[in-house]
């Protein structure tokens, strides 16, 4: 059976190091120079924004494009070089696989790609099968595949050579549930083999189960760094979240929460408090303006509510 490459093999250096990374696009800076590092055996969540520089970052560690100025070094090897690409794999959002190929044939083609033939690339296909829970349908055209499958086949062909590091670019777009907990349960199958990972995603669960540090983006610049309740206690201190619904206008709702230092998101609005008794002093407010609360909900804040208070967005805007 293959085994992983451990980072051991890889050399002592950091399996990601970014240093600096500026890349502009004209007058745009896409990425403004942005320093970060993947330590060996984490999960390291990125998270922005559209738009904030994530793609164009995870390029060019992939070493598809050239900065401007700064570095990247892959277990001390330059982005793109081929000792990078050894020990790099990558799972790009949009599916990457052959339609009219059984799952095997896309595994045997990715994997001869990467110089793998023989006895060695049918070991490696078939612990991906197995990994990826499609050895049944080994002989399937990938065309006949659920979304799910297909996804899952994608995250296979990017580490058919067994990497020390992988990027993860939103394994999960569009897959129904039981593919999710599926793919969370590769991911984590990795991580226990010692891989190296920087996964984005669009879903804060997934960043909060999967990721031991997070690292968010945006405007091209890493803007906070650390992991879950760092960054929590770094945002919010001792604060709590309320979580509150209204009956009444809309538009009048939403003018009285922007008034009171709130927000309203998915027609719920949020506040942070320092002592639970504000709550009463906002619920006689909200009765005055002749708001009649509906629901309240008092919540620690989570990796979301960093988010927004750190981007003043959410994650899909």
């Amino acid at each position: 059976m293959a085994t992983a490459v451990s980072p051991a093999s890889a050399g002592t250096a950091q399996p990601i190091a970014i240093d600096g990374f500026v890349k502009r696009f004209g007058a745009h800076a896409a990425v403004d120079g942005v320093s970060l590092a993947v330590q060996a055996g984490e999960c390291l969540g990125l998270l922005g924004p559209n738009g904030a520089g994530k793609t164009t970052l995870i390029r060019g560690i992939a070493g598809r494009m050239t900065p401007n100025a700064g570095s990247i070094r892959i277990f001390g090897a330059s982005a793109g070089t081929p000792a990078a690409h050894r020990v790099l794999g990558w799972v790009p959002q949009e599916l990457a696989i052959y339609p009219r190929l059984t799952c095997r044939e896309n595994l045997n083609s990715f994997g001869r790609y990467q110089g793998l033939s023989g006895r060695e690339l049918d070991e490696r296909a078939a612990w991906c099968l197995d990994w990826a829970a499609l050895a049944d349908r080994a002989g399937a055209p990938a065309h006949h595949l659920s979304g799910g499958m297909k996804r899952r086949l994608n995250m296979a062909a990017g580490i058919i050579h067994r990497p020390s590091v992988v990027l993860m670019d939103e394994p999960t777009v569009g897959v129904d549930p039981q593919s999710r907990i599926r793919i969370f349960e590769m991911i984590e199958a990795l991580r226990e083999q010692g891989t190296s990972i920087l996964y984005t995603t669009h879903y804060m669960e997934e960043a909060e189960r999967l990721c031991s540090r997070i690292a968010v983006i945006d405007h091209g610049r890493i803007i906070a760094e650390g992991t879950h309740e760092e960054l929590v206690r770094s945002v919010f201190g001792s604060s709590t979240q309320v979580v509150a619904r209204f009956s009444g206008p809309a538009d009048g709702i939403a003018a009285w929460v922007t008034a009171r230092g709130g927000r309203v998101t998915d027609g719920a609005a949020h506040f942070t408090i320092e002592r639970p008794a504000e709550i009463a002093a906002m619920l006689d407010s909200a009765t005055q303006a002749g708001f009649e609360p509906a629901d309240v909900l008092l919540r620690r804040p989570n990796l979301e509510a960093v988010f927004l208070q750190l981007t003043g967005r959410e994650l899909r805007d």
